[in-house]
C-alpha cells in the first residue's frame, strides 16, 4: 500500500507549504484517530479509511490524490485556470487550487454552455475519458433559434458531415428532436464548439446548450448550478458505459 509523510501529503493537498504544515502539527491542529499528531514526518498508509481518521483544524481530510468530481457548471463561468472572469475553479474549495497533482477539467464546456462537467487530478482517468479511441458519448440539450427542418438527424448520423474549416468528417451523432426548437444531441467526439458548429452547418443557431450526460453518468437533478459532488467508483465506471446514452 502506498504511504506518504504527513507533511508532504498535506502540502500536496493544498493545506500549505511543508513548513506551514509542520507548524500546524506543532500547534496540535492535526489529529489522527482523535489524538494530536506529534510528528509531521509520520508516515501514513494512504488507505481508504484515512479520510475519516485524519482531521485538520477539526475538519475531515480533503480527498486523497486520485479524486474525481462532477460539477454543475453555471452559465458564464469559464473552464480555465487563468482567463479573466469567473472560473469553474472559483466554485470549489480555494485550497483545491493548490493541490499537486493539479485538479483539471476533463474536457471543457464553453462559457455559455451549462451542465455536467468532470474534474480530476488523475491524469490517466482524464486521458481515458477524452481519448478519441474510447468514443465516450456526451449528450446535450440544445435550444435552437429556428425550427428543425427534419433532415438534420440523417445528416448528423451519416458520418459525412464536415464542420466549417475542417476536412475530416464527424463521427455519426444521434439527434433526438423534442420540439420544433429543442433537441438532444449525443456525440462521441470533443471538437471545438462541436455541437454549436454542427447546428450551424445545417443552417441553425444554438441559443442555449446544456450537457446532461457523459457515458451513462447523468447530471443529478438535485445538484444545483455551481455545486459539486465527488464521484464514487460506480460513477467513474458509468462514464464508460453506453447503455441508454443516446
Amino acid at each position: 500500500m502506498t504511504t506518504s509523510r504527513l507533511d508532504r501529503l498535506l502540502a500536496n493537498l493544498g493545506y500549505g507549504t511543508r513548513r506551514e504544515v509542520q507548524q500546524m502539527v506543532h500547534a496540535g491542529a492535526v489529529t489522527l484517530d482523535g489524538a494530536p499528531v506529534a510528528d509531521a514526518g509520520l508516515r501514513l498508509a494512504l488507505s481508504e479509511d484515512v479520510h475519516g481518521r485524519l482531521r485538520v483544524g477539526g475538519a475531515a481530510l480533503d480527498p486523497l490524490p486520485g479524486m474525481a468530481l462532477m460539477l454543475h457548471k453555471p452559465l458564464g463561468v469559464t473552464c480555465s485556470h487563468k482567463e479573466a472572469g469567473e472560473l469553474v475553479y472559483d466554485l470549489l474549495p480555494p485550497r483545491w487550487r493548490a493541490r499537486d497533482p493539479v485538479l483539471s477539467t476533463i474536457g471543457r464546456l464553453d462559457k455559455e454552455t451549462t451542465g455536467l462537467l468532470l474534474l480530476t487530478d488523475d491524469g490517466a482517468l482524464l486521458h481515458k475519458v477524452i481519448s478519441p479511441k474510447r468514443h465516450v458519448p456526451k449528450r446535450y440539450l440544445a435550444t435552437l433559434a429556428r425550427p428543425l427542418e427534419g433532415g438534420e438527424g440523417v445528416r448528423f448520423a451519416s458520418g459525412e458531415l464536415r464542420l466549417e474549416g475542417e476536412d475530416r468528417p464527424l463521427t455519426p451523432a444521434v439527434l433526438e428532436p423534442l420540439s420544433p426548437t429543442t433537441a438532444r444531441l449525443t456525440v462521441t467526439e470533443g471538437r471545438y464548439h462541436q455541437v454549436r458548429r454542427m447546428f450551424a452547418a445545417v443552417g441553425n443557431h444554438v441559443e442555449s446548450l446544456h450537457r446532461e450526460r457523459i457515458g451513462a453518468l447523468d447530471l443529478p437533478s438535485d445538484l444545483a448550478p455551481g455545486e459539486h459532488r465527488l464521484l464514487k467508483a460506480a460513477d467513474v465506471a458509468a462514464l464508460f458505459e453506453t447503455t441508454g446514452a443516446a
